[in-house]
């Protein structure tokens, strides 16, 4: 049986990956220091004699014991209400978890997946964005965190594959939602249901013409997969090039939710993307992948799994206890 090791394994992507390599026959071993994740999310796999869970914080020094097939590297805050308040520990998930990990892979001969962004685009000037596209970042401004610590990931990455020849994987992964997304984490998909579920207004930041576009998770999962499998070493975009701008889904969600909400307009906060877009012409070329679940049909899913919990996670606010974790 092969062994894979899947960070941030408690989190959104990383429990839905965790699912997928026990489906496929693989034994798990998960890793979270749980500053973002939550049990909840893999409780249903303890019971799997191919699962096991470390909490650990891998910007710490990472020891697994026997063999190692596959190292899924998931583990970093992905939302800005994360990373803003907490960004030494982005950086250093990003570079030292990074390095440790793919220092790992050397010592076991492992392969290793690197989940990169497309926030390592900047606010692009180009678009859709190409992987061949050096990005318009602002390594300084608040994003600066979490776009320069997955720009170091993909250079630590390449290096690490051209100086020690690992065999290394790159994932830059576009906006993607469905079940278990935190609900008031601060991404506009469950920012805007959790509003509507609340009875409250939703929240647009600047005038709504910016775009994003969103792929269920099922979806990128698959891309991820077959990335992984296959022997194209430079980053590749995973996502859905179905763009709407946030006016547009905000009144989409509305629609869904059968609410009578209103949009109310905020200050645009600095930096952030005016476009999002992926070009997957390189995923459909070399991995025969491409988005499946409509975006519709992924909002249903969504919207039920959102409206299925307790009335107490509609208000519970995110991340009381972060200062336990937090080593400044």
């Amino acid at each position: 049986m092969k062994k894979v090791l899947i960070t941030g394994a408690a989190g959104f992507l990383g429990s839905h990956l965790c699912d997928r390599f026990i489906n496929e026959g693989y034994h798990v071993i998960g890793m979270d220091n749980l500053i973002t994740g939550n049990l909840d999310n893999i409780e249903h796999l303890f019971p799997n004699e191919n699962f096991e869970f470390y909490n650990h914080d891998v910007s710490r020094f990472v020891h697994v014991p026997g063999k190692l097939d596959y190292i899924l590297h998931f583990a970093s805050p992905a939302s800005p209400i994360d990373y803003l308040k907490i960004p030494i520990q982005t950086l250093k998930v990003g570079s030292l978890g990074t390095h440790n990990l793919l220092g790992l892979a050397k010592a076991k001969g492992a392969r290793v997946l690197i989940a990169s962004t497309s926030e390592v685009y900047g606010d692009p000037l180009v678009h859709p964005q190409t992987e061949d596209y050096w990005g318009n970042v602002n390594p300084i401004g608040p994003r600066g965190v979490y776009d320069e610590a997955k720009r170091f990931q993909e250079a630590i990455t390449m290096a690490y594959h051209r100086f020690h020849d690992v065999e290394t994987r790159i994932v830059r992964i576009f906006n993607t939602y469905g079940p278990r997304m935190r609900l008031n984490d601060g991404r506009v998909l469950p920012a805007f249901i959790g509003q509507a579920l609340r009875g409250e207004d939703l929240t647009v930041f600047g005038d709504g013409s910016q775009t994003r576009s969103f792929c269920y998770v099922d979806d990128l999962v698959e891309g991820i997969y077959r990335l992984l499998m296959s022997d194209y070493v430079e980053p590749v975009n995973i996502g859905n090039p179905d763009e709407i701008t946030i006016k547009d889904f905000a009144e989409e969600i509305i629609r869904l939710t059968n609410t009578s909400q209103e949009i109310i307009y905020k200050e645009l906060p600095q930096d952030d993307p005016m476009q999002r877009r992926p070009d997957i012409s390189k995923a459909k070329a070399i991995l025969d992948w491409s988005p499946r679940v409509s975006r519709s049909e992924g909002l249903k899913i969504t919207y039920d799994y959102f409206k299925s919990l307790p009335e107490d996670k509609l208000y519970q606010k995110e991340h009381n206890s972060f200062e336990k974790y937090i080593v400044k």
